[in-house]
């Protein structure tokens, strides 16, 4: 156990918190650049639509597969038993949470972030109903949950995972579980062989592990030594547009397993500043939940450059070297099983341009991407970005003192390292959720004047999303 003023522990805020404004012309033409972003983000967003529904017209000789562009949806404008809920767990977000943020006992404060996380997920996921929005969403053909019947044997799942990924053969894995390597395939299994059988139990999972990110990016910051950014963080990490999906998709599991692993790698780095003796087992706790994570998708490779910013912000590489301990030791057992990393990501590319990956087009959706993305992060975190973008230019010190400003930034790369590659044309929106909620920490320099507006624009943006749209995930 840690001390009561241990790192985990935060202070309160000093009177000036990060992003607060010095009243000045500069100042004032930062807050009109933060406007100008989100207006471009908006542009975006609106040609991503226009042109994906020209494509859509019949005959166009385009096919891009979304009905609802950029986004992979149904246009249907609904509201359902999760509607007022949805509606007054936003409303009291803004209008409570960054004061309880800052004022609340630190570890309380974290309590109360996940509890409203899952609230909101969870009312998100109800504007569906309970069917539509929540137990039925992991149970279709393409899903993990349609192959865990068949699945009796695992070791010989895991030995004959590769040789079933390619399509066209008569086992075949269906679309989920051949897109993803086995860790995500055996999520589901384990949940099953615990007596927790069907959608229902599977998607609480995801909702109760997706709702750690309310924690983890918040914790990771604090850790790093900002406590007064951390608890800027808190209420924009809760009411995330991204909640739409995390609830319930399987991505949003995979964003809270990498996330909790980011944030011990965190949490290491300052037990071995500290001399505290969970320094070793959090490490190497961190390396095995980011090293499971490679296996539940192979797109979160690219989080390591996340990692690696939270690393050298921690300037402890014993914390570092224990995590690829423990990451190598996930590789390991893989391995030993049966299943190769690299033979899998191979067949898989394979498998991709077996789709519609083939018929979506790459000239299109290389940019409608970064449109999905805009809308799953919401608006607050785009004129966050441009802040934190603006600090590139300034001394190498200046970047090391805003740990949120490194962390947002690699995330930014991440995305564009998976932007171009070409491998996710399309529903990124859950796809890349594991990454973009690690652009949350830049809204701690959002000046503070004006963050209830931003914070109510998130909250506006998810019910915007999920009351004129089906989400397909």
């Amino acid at each position: 156990m840690s001390e009561p003023n241990s790192a985990a522990r935060l202070a309160e805020p000093p009177a000036r918190e990060p992003g607060d404004p010095a009243p000045d012309r500069p100042e004032r033409r930062a807050r009109r650049a933060d406007l100008l972003a989100v207006a471009a983000a908006v542009v975006l967003v609106a040609a991503a639509a226009a042109v994906g529904l020209y494509y859509n017209r019949p005959n166009s000789g385009v096919v891009i597969y979304a009905s609802a562009p950029p986004l992979f949806a149904l246009p249907l404008p609904h509201v359902g038993p999760g509607t007022v809920f949805a509606v007054v767990i936003a409303a009291a977000v803004v209008l409570w949470g960054p004061t309880l943020a800052a004022r609340l006992p630190w570890r309380r404060a974290l309590a109360a972030g996940y509890l409203a996380s899952l609230a909101w997920i969870l009312s998100l996921a109800m504007v569906d109903g309970w069917t539509r929005g929540f137990t039925g969403r992991l149970t279709t053909l393409q899903e993990y949950l349609h192959e865990v019947p068949g699945i009796t044997d695992v070791p010989r799942m895991l030995r004959e995972f590769s040789s079933r990924i390619l399509d066209f053969q008569p086992d075949s894995w269906t679309t989920h579980v051949s897109g993803h390597p086995p860790g995500a395939t055996l999520v589901f299994v384990w949940l099953d062989r615990l007596g927790l059988h069907g959608g229902a139990w599977a998607s609480t999972a995801v909702v109760l592990v997706g709702s750690l990110v309310a924690v983890a990016v918040p914790a990771t910051i604090a850790l790093l030594g900002r406590h007064d950014a951390a608890r800027v963080v808190l209420p924009f990490a809760v009411l995330s547009p991204g909640a739409v999906w995390i609830g319930v998709s399987a991505d949003g599991l995979f964003a809270g397993v990498t996330a909790t692993g980011i944030a011990l790698l965190a949490l290491s780095a300052t037990g071995f500043t500290r001399g505290r003796r969970y320094a070793v087992p959090a490490g190497l706790a961190a390396g095995l939940l980011l090293g499971f994570g490679i296996f539940l998708s192979y797109g979160l490779v690219l989080l390591g450059l996340v990692a690696l910013a939270v690393a050298v912000l921690g300037r402890r590489w014993r914390a570092a070297a224990l995590a690829v301990v423990g990451a190598l030791a996930v590789v390991a057992a893989f391995a030993l099983a049966g299943f190769w990393w690299l033979e899998g990501y191979h067949l898989v590319v394979e498998r991709y341009y077996q789709g519609i990956a083939t018929l979506r087009p790459y000239s299109y959706w290389v940019w409608a991407d970064l449109a999905a993305v805009a809308i799953a992060a919401g608006p607050a975190v785009v004129a966050a970005a441009r802040r934190g973008v603006s600090f590139l230019p300034k001394p190498r010190k200046a970047l090391f003192a805003e740990p949120a400003v490194l962390i947002g930034v690699a995330a930014l790369v991440t995305i564009l390292f998976a932007d171009v590659s070409g491998l996710s044309k399309a529903e990124v929106e859950r796809i890349w959720l594991p990454f973009g909620v690690w652009l949350l920490p830049m809204t701690a320099l959002l000046p503070r004047p004006g963050r209830r507006w931003w914070l109510a624009a998130q909250g506006a943006t998810a019910l915007a999303v999920n009351h004129l749209l089906l989400t397909s995930w």
